[in-house]
Protein backbone atom coordinates (compact mmCIF):
# COMPACT_ATOMS: atom_id res chain seq x y z
CA UNK A 1 0.00 0.00 0.00
CA UNK A 2 1.31 3.60 -0.83
CA UNK A 3 2.89 5.87 1.67
CA UNK A 4 1.35 9.02 0.67
CA UNK A 5 -1.29 10.40 -2.03
CA UNK A 6 -1.02 10.02 -5.57
CA UNK A 7 0.55 13.46 -6.61
CA UNK A 8 -0.70 15.07 -10.32
CA UNK A 9 0.64 17.88 -12.28
CA UNK A 10 -2.00 17.87 -14.29
CA UNK A 11 -5.37 20.23 -14.67
CA UNK A 12 -8.57 17.42 -13.49
CA UNK A 13 -9.78 15.44 -16.69
CA UNK A 14 -12.94 16.67 -16.99
CA UNK A 15 -12.87 20.03 -18.35
CA UNK A 16 -10.59 19.16 -21.11
CA UNK A 17 -12.98 15.87 -22.26
CA UNK A 18 -15.99 18.27 -21.85
CA UNK A 19 -14.26 20.51 -24.68
CA UNK A 20 -13.63 17.52 -26.73
CA UNK A 21 -16.89 16.16 -26.55
CA UNK A 22 -18.78 19.32 -27.37
CA UNK A 23 -16.32 19.80 -30.81
CA UNK A 24 -17.02 16.50 -31.89
CA UNK A 25 -20.88 16.13 -30.68
CA UNK A 26 -22.40 19.26 -30.13
CA UNK A 27 -25.90 17.85 -29.85
CA UNK A 28 -25.07 16.72 -26.17
CA UNK A 29 -25.71 20.76 -25.20
CA UNK A 30 -29.75 19.95 -25.90
CA UNK A 31 -29.43 17.30 -22.59
CA UNK A 32 -29.12 20.46 -20.79
CA UNK A 33 -31.15 21.79 -18.15
CA UNK A 34 -33.60 20.27 -15.46
CA UNK A 35 -35.67 17.24 -15.06
CA UNK A 36 -39.04 18.22 -14.32
CA UNK A 37 -39.68 14.30 -12.96
CA UNK A 38 -37.59 15.36 -10.19
CA UNK A 39 -40.00 17.57 -7.96
CA UNK A 40 -42.47 14.37 -7.96
CA UNK A 41 -40.26 11.53 -7.21
CA UNK A 42 -38.67 13.71 -4.57
CA UNK A 43 -41.80 14.69 -2.97
CA UNK A 44 -43.29 10.72 -2.93
CA UNK A 45 -40.28 9.91 -1.20
CA UNK A 46 -40.58 12.28 1.34
CA UNK A 47 -44.04 11.55 1.78
CA UNK A 48 -42.80 7.56 1.94
CA UNK A 49 -40.39 8.57 4.44
CA UNK A 50 -42.37 9.76 6.91
CA UNK A 51 -45.65 7.63 6.37
CA UNK A 52 -42.71 4.68 7.73
CA UNK A 53 -41.69 7.30 10.56
CA UNK A 54 -45.34 7.21 11.81
CA UNK A 55 -45.93 3.82 11.37
CA UNK A 56 -42.45 2.93 13.39
CA UNK A 57 -43.39 5.09 16.35
CA UNK A 58 -44.27 2.75 18.78
CA UNK A 59 -41.91 -0.55 17.26
CA UNK A 60 -39.22 -1.78 18.86
CA UNK A 61 -35.83 -0.65 18.31
CA UNK A 62 -34.83 -3.80 15.99
CA UNK A 63 -37.48 -3.95 13.64
CA UNK A 64 -36.74 0.38 13.41
CA UNK A 65 -32.52 -0.69 12.49
CA UNK A 66 -33.94 -3.21 10.37
CA UNK A 67 -36.73 -1.16 8.16
CA UNK A 68 -33.78 1.78 8.37
CA UNK A 69 -31.32 -0.31 6.72
CA UNK A 70 -33.29 -1.91 4.46
CA UNK A 71 -35.76 0.74 3.38
CA UNK A 72 -35.16 3.77 4.89
CA UNK A 73 -31.90 4.36 4.33
CA UNK A 74 -32.54 3.73 0.51
CA UNK A 75 -35.18 6.00 0.76
CA UNK A 76 -32.61 8.92 2.37
CA UNK A 77 -29.84 7.89 0.14
CA UNK A 78 -31.81 8.72 -2.80
CA UNK A 79 -33.03 12.32 -0.96
CA UNK A 80 -29.24 12.96 -0.49
CA UNK A 81 -28.41 12.29 -3.92
CA UNK A 82 -31.61 14.30 -4.99
CA UNK A 83 -30.11 16.88 -3.21
CA UNK A 84 -26.83 16.56 -5.16
CA UNK A 85 -29.14 16.93 -8.21
CA UNK A 86 -30.12 20.14 -6.60
CA UNK A 87 -27.00 21.62 -6.07
CA UNK A 88 -26.69 21.85 -10.02
CA UNK A 89 -30.11 23.77 -10.50
CA UNK A 90 -31.33 20.35 -12.17
CA UNK A 91 -35.07 20.56 -10.66
CA UNK A 92 -36.33 23.49 -10.84
CA UNK A 93 -34.85 26.44 -13.42
CA UNK A 94 -34.63 29.33 -10.90
CA UNK A 95 -31.64 28.47 -8.68
CA UNK A 96 -33.85 29.62 -5.46
CA UNK A 97 -36.34 27.00 -6.16
CA UNK A 98 -34.09 24.31 -5.77
CA UNK A 99 -32.16 25.80 -2.74
CA UNK A 100 -35.56 25.89 -1.35
CA UNK A 101 -36.62 22.71 -2.39
CA UNK A 102 -33.90 21.47 -1.26
CA UNK A 103 -34.42 22.11 2.48
CA UNK A 104 -37.66 20.29 2.03
CA UNK A 105 -36.20 17.38 1.12
CA UNK A 106 -33.80 17.42 3.34
CA UNK A 107 -36.53 16.99 6.10
CA UNK A 108 -36.42 13.27 6.40
CA UNK A 109 -32.87 12.84 6.41
CA UNK A 110 -32.88 14.43 10.09
CA UNK A 111 -30.02 16.74 10.13
CA UNK A 112 -29.46 20.08 8.09
CA UNK A 113 -27.12 19.21 4.96
CA UNK A 114 -28.59 20.88 1.87
CA UNK A 115 -27.32 24.11 2.04
CA UNK A 116 -23.88 22.99 3.05
CA UNK A 117 -23.46 20.55 0.72
CA UNK A 118 -23.97 22.78 -2.11
CA UNK A 119 -21.80 25.24 -0.87
CA UNK A 120 -18.74 22.49 -0.40
CA UNK A 121 -19.86 19.74 -3.99
CA UNK A 122 -19.79 22.73 -6.43
CA UNK A 123 -16.13 23.61 -4.54
CA UNK A 124 -15.59 19.67 -5.17
CA UNK A 125 -16.33 20.14 -8.82
CA UNK A 126 -14.23 23.32 -9.85
CA UNK A 127 -11.38 22.07 -7.24
CA UNK A 128 -11.23 18.47 -7.65
CA UNK A 129 -8.34 16.89 -6.30
CA UNK A 130 -6.83 20.45 -5.13
CA UNK A 131 -5.71 19.48 -1.54
CA UNK A 132 -7.30 22.44 0.39
CA UNK A 133 -10.60 23.20 -1.57
CA UNK A 134 -11.69 19.58 -2.24
CA UNK A 135 -13.25 18.15 0.32
CA UNK A 136 -14.42 14.87 -0.91
CA UNK A 137 -10.34 13.79 -0.46
CA UNK A 138 -9.88 11.73 3.03
CA UNK A 139 -7.62 13.95 5.00
CA UNK A 140 -3.85 12.68 6.11
CA UNK A 141 -5.08 11.43 9.23
CA UNK A 142 -8.23 8.87 7.54
CA UNK A 143 -5.41 7.86 4.76
CA UNK A 144 -3.00 7.01 7.53
CA UNK A 145 -5.83 5.10 9.38
CA UNK A 146 -7.21 3.48 6.71
CA UNK A 147 -4.04 0.70 6.12
CA UNK A 148 -5.31 -2.62 7.23
CA UNK A 149 -8.61 -4.56 6.53
CA UNK A 150 -10.15 -4.08 10.11
CA UNK A 151 -9.82 -0.10 10.00
CA UNK A 152 -11.34 0.32 6.25
CA UNK A 153 -13.90 -1.50 7.70
CA UNK A 154 -14.30 0.71 10.72
CA UNK A 155 -14.18 3.86 8.85
CA UNK A 156 -16.60 2.36 5.94
CA UNK A 157 -19.38 2.04 8.88
CA UNK A 158 -18.79 5.52 9.90
CA UNK A 159 -18.19 7.08 7.10
CA UNK A 160 -21.10 9.08 7.47
CA UNK A 161 -19.41 11.07 10.09
CA UNK A 162 -16.67 11.49 8.31
CA UNK A 163 -18.07 13.23 5.49
CA UNK A 164 -19.77 15.79 7.85
CA UNK A 165 -16.87 16.07 10.20
CA UNK A 166 -14.31 16.36 7.38
CA UNK A 167 -14.78 19.63 6.01
CA UNK A 168 -15.04 21.94 9.53
CA UNK A 169 -11.31 20.70 9.53
CA UNK A 170 -10.34 21.18 6.21
CA UNK A 171 -11.95 24.18 4.56
CA UNK A 172 -13.84 25.36 7.72
CA UNK A 173 -16.13 28.05 6.42
CA UNK A 174 -18.71 31.13 8.73
CA UNK A 175 -22.59 29.31 7.93
CA UNK A 176 -23.80 31.98 6.14
CA UNK A 177 -27.70 32.70 6.59
CA UNK A 178 -29.11 29.99 3.78
CA UNK A 179 -27.37 27.17 6.29
CA UNK A 180 -28.74 29.20 9.34
CA UNK A 181 -32.19 28.77 7.15
CA UNK A 182 -31.91 25.21 6.90
CA UNK A 183 -30.95 24.47 10.41
CA UNK A 184 -33.94 26.61 11.80
CA UNK A 185 -36.24 24.71 9.69
CA UNK A 186 -34.80 21.06 10.47
CA UNK A 187 -34.84 21.87 13.99
CA UNK A 188 -38.40 22.68 14.05
CA UNK A 189 -39.15 20.23 12.26
CA UNK A 190 -37.56 17.52 14.12
CA UNK A 191 -39.31 19.08 16.92
CA UNK A 192 -42.18 18.58 15.32
CA UNK A 193 -41.82 14.67 14.88
CA UNK A 194 -40.65 14.59 18.36
CA UNK A 195 -43.76 16.12 19.93
CA UNK A 196 -46.61 14.60 17.71
CA UNK A 197 -45.16 10.99 16.95
CA UNK A 198 -42.35 10.32 19.97
CA UNK A 199 -38.68 9.73 19.54
CA UNK A 200 -38.36 6.80 17.80
CA UNK A 201 -40.03 8.13 15.01
CA UNK A 202 -37.74 10.78 15.08
CA UNK A 203 -35.04 8.32 15.53
CA UNK A 204 -35.68 6.55 12.57
CA UNK A 205 -35.05 9.68 10.49
CA UNK A 206 -31.11 10.02 11.11
CA UNK A 207 -30.47 6.75 11.46
CA UNK A 208 -31.57 5.84 7.88
CA UNK A 209 -29.41 8.75 7.26
CA UNK A 210 -26.45 6.66 9.02
CA UNK A 211 -27.01 3.38 7.93
CA UNK A 212 -26.83 3.84 4.21
CA UNK A 213 -23.73 5.86 4.43
CA UNK A 214 -21.85 2.47 5.93
CA UNK A 215 -21.82 -1.05 5.33
CA UNK A 216 -24.18 -0.53 2.47
CA UNK A 217 -24.58 -1.86 -1.04
CA UNK A 218 -25.88 2.12 -2.30
CA UNK A 219 -22.75 3.45 -0.24
CA UNK A 220 -20.41 1.64 -2.92
CA UNK A 221 -20.83 4.80 -4.77
CA UNK A 222 -18.62 6.54 -2.01
CA UNK A 223 -15.75 4.21 -2.83
CA UNK A 224 -16.14 3.93 -6.91
CA UNK A 225 -16.48 7.29 -7.46
CA UNK A 226 -12.73 8.89 -7.51
CA UNK A 227 -10.28 6.21 -5.41
CA UNK A 228 -7.86 4.93 -7.57
CA UNK A 229 -8.66 1.33 -9.19
CA UNK A 230 -6.56 2.13 -12.21
CA UNK A 231 -3.35 4.06 -12.83
CA UNK A 232 -3.79 7.57 -14.26
CA UNK A 233 -7.63 7.35 -14.14
CA UNK A 234 -9.20 9.67 -11.24
CA UNK A 235 -13.33 9.40 -11.87
CA UNK A 236 -15.29 5.54 -12.10
CA UNK A 237 -18.56 5.12 -13.16
CA UNK A 238 -20.83 2.38 -12.58
CA UNK A 239 -23.60 1.70 -15.10
CA UNK A 240 -25.37 -1.04 -12.60
CA UNK A 241 -29.19 -1.21 -11.67
CA UNK A 242 -28.89 0.22 -8.25
CA UNK A 243 -28.46 3.83 -10.34
CA UNK A 244 -32.59 3.07 -10.45
CA UNK A 245 -32.61 4.18 -7.01
CA UNK A 246 -29.84 6.85 -6.84
CA UNK A 247 -30.65 9.31 -9.69
CA UNK A 248 -27.83 7.72 -11.90
CA UNK A 249 -24.83 9.16 -9.92
CA UNK A 250 -23.39 6.20 -10.80
CA UNK A 251 -22.77 7.58 -14.30
CA UNK A 252 -19.68 9.66 -12.43
CA UNK A 253 -17.58 10.41 -14.96
CA UNK A 254 -20.56 11.99 -17.09
CA UNK A 255 -21.71 13.56 -14.27
CA UNK A 256 -18.46 15.55 -14.07
CA UNK A 257 -17.61 16.05 -17.77
CA UNK A 258 -21.43 17.63 -18.15
CA UNK A 259 -23.12 18.82 -14.39
CA UNK A 260 -25.66 20.71 -15.99
CA UNK A 261 -27.07 17.20 -17.52
CA UNK A 262 -29.89 15.76 -14.27
CA UNK A 263 -28.89 12.08 -13.87
CA UNK A 264 -32.11 10.94 -16.22
CA UNK A 265 -30.18 11.96 -18.80
CA UNK A 266 -26.65 10.65 -18.19
CA UNK A 267 -27.68 6.97 -20.05
CA UNK A 268 -28.41 9.24 -23.20
CA UNK A 269 -24.81 11.54 -22.81
CA UNK A 270 -22.93 8.31 -22.39
CA UNK A 271 -24.81 6.57 -25.69
CA UNK A 272 -24.43 9.50 -27.86
CA UNK A 273 -20.50 9.67 -27.18
CA UNK A 274 -19.65 6.32 -26.35
CA UNK A 275 -15.78 7.02 -28.05
CA UNK A 276 -14.94 8.86 -25.19
CA UNK A 277 -16.36 6.15 -21.97
CA UNK A 278 -15.71 2.82 -23.32
CA UNK A 279 -11.90 3.10 -22.50
CA UNK A 280 -12.42 4.13 -19.12
CA UNK A 281 -12.40 1.34 -16.05
CA UNK A 282 -15.71 0.73 -14.67
CA UNK A 283 -16.97 -0.73 -11.64
CA UNK A 284 -19.70 -3.60 -11.93
CA UNK A 285 -21.01 -3.74 -8.39
CA UNK A 286 -21.08 -1.31 -5.97
CA UNK A 287 -21.16 -4.03 -3.05
CA UNK A 288 -18.17 -5.72 -4.73
CA UNK A 289 -16.87 -1.87 -4.76
CA UNK A 290 -16.81 -1.88 -0.95
CA UNK A 291 -15.76 -5.64 -0.68
CA UNK A 292 -12.65 -4.71 -2.88
CA UNK A 293 -11.42 -1.69 -1.20
CA UNK A 294 -11.62 -3.43 2.50
CA UNK A 295 -9.86 -6.46 0.90
CA UNK A 296 -7.37 -5.41 -0.94
CA UNK A 297 -3.77 -4.35 0.40
CA UNK A 298 -3.45 -1.78 -2.42
CA UNK A 299 -6.40 0.24 -1.49
CA UNK A 300 -6.91 2.67 0.71
CA UNK A 301 -6.70 6.18 2.00
CA UNK A 302 -4.27 7.14 0.16
CA UNK A 303 -5.79 5.83 -2.79
CA UNK A 304 -7.05 9.19 -4.51
CA UNK A 305 -5.48 11.85 -6.57
CA UNK A 306 -4.44 14.94 -5.18
CA UNK A 307 -3.17 18.43 -7.08
CA UNK A 308 -1.67 21.31 -5.39
CA UNK A 309 -2.50 24.83 -7.12
CA UNK A 310 -0.90 27.94 -6.87
CA UNK A 311 -3.58 30.52 -5.29
CA UNK A 312 -2.02 34.67 -5.47
CA UNK A 313 -0.78 36.05 -2.01
CA UNK A 314 -3.48 38.97 -1.85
Amino acid sequence: MSNGFIWSSADEPHAARRREMLRTHPEIKELYGPCSRTKYVCTLLVGLQLSLAFLLRDAPWWLIVLVAYAVGGVINQALLLAIHELSHNLAFRKPWHNRVFGVFINLPVGVPVSETFRYYHLRHHIHQGDERLDTDLPTEFEARLLRNRASKLLWLSCQGFAYALRPLFVDPKKPGASEIANLLVQVAFNVAVFHFWGGKALAYLPISSLIVMGLHPIAGHYISEHYVFREGQETYSYYGPLNVLAFNVGYHNEHHDFPYVPGSRLPKLRAMAPEFYDGLLSHQSWTATLWNFVMSPSLGGYSRIKRRVERRRD
